[in-house]
């Protein structure tokens, strides 16, 4: 029998769900900057006066927060690379896009970068389109356009290129991209979810609770899966 796992999964190739392991996101959000390779996080101090994409809350641990006055609350951990967080973006957008237009539940997105800099180009660039109100979008048509993991393809002028495709201005997308504007509030959200215990993506939380995923019975990568959870925890 497979045992059951608590949500966090960095999916294989195949989609099938492989743990990644705390310390690398203890090391990611430990070590000095590299360029291009390696995070780090912040001073307290330092933090506070990081930029932030409108709508991030660092009370909800650098999250982009929707309806923030709503009384259930679930939070959502991804990285743009991750194919088991693509997975789980097919599986449950459109109901989790209807949960914010009805206001019925607060929602949290947590742009985490565990795949090395293309993950970080990929993850200051949401910030760049929050800057334009389309965060949700372009959250949406990078996983609907995930490439593989690691194949060098989501350089800034690919990630600039499609900018367009969502309705963005280019110019001003790419001035925010190009200077690495949300580098800093990425090392952020790695700390707050270093702090979190968040093991791998995606973490999924409902009201606190880590939401399930057991492969030998409900599942939160299928549509009725993830609705039945949110079902059980007063989400209607």
């Amino acid at each position: 029998m497979a045992s059951k796992n608590r949500g966090p999964q960095r999916g294989g190739r195949n989609n099938e769900p492989d743990p990644v392991t705390r310390w690398i996101v203890i090391g990611m959000v430990s070590l000095v900057v590299v360029i291009g390779a390696i995070f780090t996080v912040v001073s307290n101090k330092s933090a506070s006066n990081v930029a932030l994409p409108p709508g991030v809350s660092k009370e909800d641990g650098y999250g982009m927060v929707f309806n923030p006055d709503a009384k259930s609350t679930l939070n959502i951990w991804e990285d743009f690379q991750c194919p088991s967080c693509k997975r789980f973006e097919e599986a449950n957008g459109p109901r989790i896009y209807s949960l914010i237009n009805e206001g019925k539940t607060k929602v949290v997105f947590h742009t985490l970068s565990f795949l090395g800099n293309e993950s970080v180009v990929a993850g200051m660039g949401a910030g760049c389109a929050a800057d334009q109100g389309r965060f949700l979008d372009y959250k949406n048509f990078m996983f609907t356009n995930q490439q593989e993991e690691l194949s060098g393809t989501w350089t800034k002028p690919y990630v600039i290129s499609m900018a367009t495709q969502i309705g963005l201005d280019e110019s001003k997308f790419a001035a925010c991209l190009n200077k690495d504007k949300y580098r800093k509030w990425l090392t952020n959200v790695a700390a707050a979810g270093s702090d979190a215990n968040i093991n791998g993506t995606p973490t999924v939380l409902i009201n606190g609770k880590v939401m399930e995923s057991d492969r030998e019975g409900v599942n939160y990568y299928t549509a009725d899966g993830f609705n039945a959870q949110l079902v059980a925890n007063g989400i209607n």
